[in-house]
């Protein structure tokens, strides 16, 4: 199970930002300069979910600030992710894990194969840095201490 000073395992899934042509493959690579917040999720369009993904979005000028790129992933298809981003004007990109093998490197799935509500901070570097797995999913990590987390490595 991945913790804190573990390299971030690297992935390759496809991914969309919404727009018409915002599909293509992700890498968690592509991102080393910069820190990124990862964020999973068990499903688009649940509750809690929604609200935690718009709560992220109206906050992304708090992430914007310390220089992060915040990631979605779910298990759900790209088309799913594609209504999910549209009907709620979601800010960042969704990854499409449907077959769960980041979920699984991550070590974010639960006893039934359902992700569990996760964030990871990964450094400039690819270093994990923070690591919060919910044990229920009906509560999410704050803004706030997502991006002091991220304002940390600043000092680290």
């Amino acid at each position: 199970m991945i913790s804190v000073g573990d390299p971030a395992p690297d992935f390759a899934i496809p991914g969309t930002d919404g727009r018409p042509d915002g599909r293509r493959t992700f890498t968690l690579a592509e991102f080393r300069g910069l820190p990124v917040v990862l964020v999973f999720y068990p499903a688009d369009h649940s509750a809690v979910c929604t609200l935690q993904l718009t709560t992220y979005t109206n906050d992304m000028a708090q992430f914007d600030d310390v220089g992060a790129q915040v990631l979605g992933l779910s298990p759900q298809s790209l088309d799913v992710h594609d209504e999910f981003i549209a009907e709620h004007g979601l800010g960042f990109p969704l990854l499409a894990d449907e077959d769960k093998a980041v979920g699984a490197a991550y070590g974010v799935l639960g006893p039934m194969g359902f992700y569990k509500r996760s964030v990871f901070v990964v450094d400039a570097v690819g270093v994990v840095r923070y690591v919060h797995r919910a044990t229920a999913g009906l509560t999410f990590r704050a803004t706030e201490e997502i991006v002091e987390a991220v304002r940390s490595l600043e000092h680290a």
